[in-house]
């Protein structure tokens, strides 16, 4: 049977973040995806044009449609823009004992739009994160849910380390956004251990939705049945596909490549699909 992966969150009308960059790696991990829209923007490679949060009722009924009929094998949030929708997205999470709930704290987009409300940040910590079984904070929202700065690699760790006293089982926090160093790192804290990892900086404005489709890809890898490490090391693979190779769309910050990371292990050449 083919394992099923929900995804929580708004939707990106440029189609590279959101819940369309979510089902875009579902698909391409063999995933069945589903969603459930918390909000939907007007944005393109330019930035935020517009937000509109769907009521309550609206966010409550999907959830019901799919938890009474669909069980997801792993569920991820991302944009749930304020404290009463993260309320009732934890709500049904404990109602249908969903698993293997990854959370992406989306706050701010890449062009600056807030895209969670400074009151949720509390909400989050204490109605989500107790749930989480990874929680995938870039640098700026590990401060913002610390409420520290974070300059250093004990400065990720201690924050690591809070993040993993809130609830979340694992914390990776996200080291793309320190680009005082030539390496991305990476830190995974599972309570007992820090491990880093290391990719290849890649120099491109191609990056709008990486936070997403890398949590999408966690997500996608759980519903399969692999354990968290594992996921986490397929997740980084795929997105560094995705920046590496990528499409070059758009004015501004442009989405990343979903086809990639199963292009290349078919051996497709993207330049040799071009039109």
């Amino acid at each position: 049977m083919i394992s099923k992966a929900l995804t929580i969150a708004g939707s990106d009308s440029g189609g590279g973040a959101g819940i369309q960059a979510d089902l875009k790696t579902f698909q391409e991990l063999a995933v069945y995806g589903m969603s459930a829209l918390t909000a939907v923007t007007a944005q393109n490679t330019l930035g935020v044009q517009g937000v509109f949060p769907l009521s309550l009722q609206a966010i409550t009924q999907q959830l019901d449609s799919i938890g009474l009929d669909l069980k997801p094998d792993a569920v991820k949030t991302g944009m749930l823009f304020n404290s009463d929708i993260i309320r009732v997205v934890a709500e049904k999470v404990q109602q249908y004992g969903w698993r293997n709930l990854v959370v992406d704290p989306v706050m701010v987009a890449k062009g600056g739009s807030t895209l969670l409300q400074q009151e949720a940040v509390q909400s989050l910590i204490k109605h989500l994160l107790p749930l989480a079984l990874v929680t995938t904070p870039n640098i700026p929202e590990a401060e913002m849910i610390t409420n520290m700065s974070i300059t250093t690699i004990d400065d990720r760790k201690e924050a690591a380390t809070i993040i993993h006293a809130m609830g979340s089982s694992y914390v990776v926090l996200k080291g793309g956004h320190d680009t005082a160093t030539k390496a991305v790192v990476d830190l995974l804290y599972d309570g007992h251990e820090f491990i880093f990892m290391e990719s290849e900086r890649i120099q491109t404005r191609h990056t709008h939705g990486t936070g997403c489709t890398y949590s999408a890809a966690v997500t996608a890898e759980l519903a399969k049945g692999k354990s968290v490490p594992e996921a986490i090391n397929i997740a980084k693979a795929f997105i560094q596909a995705a920046i590496e190779d990528e499409l070059g769309i758009g004015v501004g910050h442009g989405p990343t490549n979903h086809f990639a990371y199963q292009n290349r292990l078919r051996g497709m050449n993207l330049e040799a699909n071009r039109q």
